[in-house]
């Protein structure tokens, strides 16, 4: 046992150190594809603040809407854009903008007025409105997941921000 002991040690060890940038960032960086609108990844330097955003849903877009319809809140796109301004809202509150964003994770439902697909293009268009444009050239990493459904059924997306402070 203690032979096995030492080469996970030892292994993990190894894991550890092949892990390690090659030095220490010294800023926020993204990598990846430069012509993907998304990062594959984000390095981020030891010591800076993050604020992580519970999933945030999005606003009434009529308020004189059935409960029910479409009206109410709105396609993909026009709940996505929802969705992102109350997370720049947040980010607002915490002296950050959507600049400070390195990861966004998104939890679409199928659209029933798309054949029960999911609208990817509708969050995409939204998301392209927000990242990767003159005025906020940052392309955070993301992740988009389909799920079944969300707790209101009229959503059909739900959205989590993942912000670094940006060095003092």
């Amino acid at each position: 046992m203690k032979g096995i002991s030492s080469i996970l040690v030892l292994l993990t060890a190894g894991i550890a150190a092949a892990q390690q940038p090659a030095s220490t960032p010294e800023e926020v960086s993204f990598y990846g594809n430069p012509n993907s609108p998304i990062s594959s990844g984000v390095i981020i330097p030891p010591g800076r603040a993050w604020v992580w955003t519970s999933g945030t849903v999005p606003a009434v877009a009529n308020q004189d809407a059935e409960r029910g319809s479409r009206e109410r809140y709105g396609d993909t796109r026009t709940q996505a854009t929802s969705v992102l301004s109350r997370i720049a809202g947040q980010l607002e509150e915490q002296g950050l903008t959507m600049r400070d964003v390195v990861y966004i994770r998104a939890y679409l439902v199928p659209d029933p007025e798309k054949d029960g697909k999911i609208d990817m293009q509708g969050w995409s268009a939204a998301f392209g409105e927000v990242f990767g444009t003159d005025q906020n050239p940052t392309k955070p990493a993301r992740s988009t997941v389909g799920v079944s459904a969300l707790v209101v059924p009229d959503w059909l997306i739900e959205i989590e921000a993942f912000a670094v402070f940006p060095d003092s």
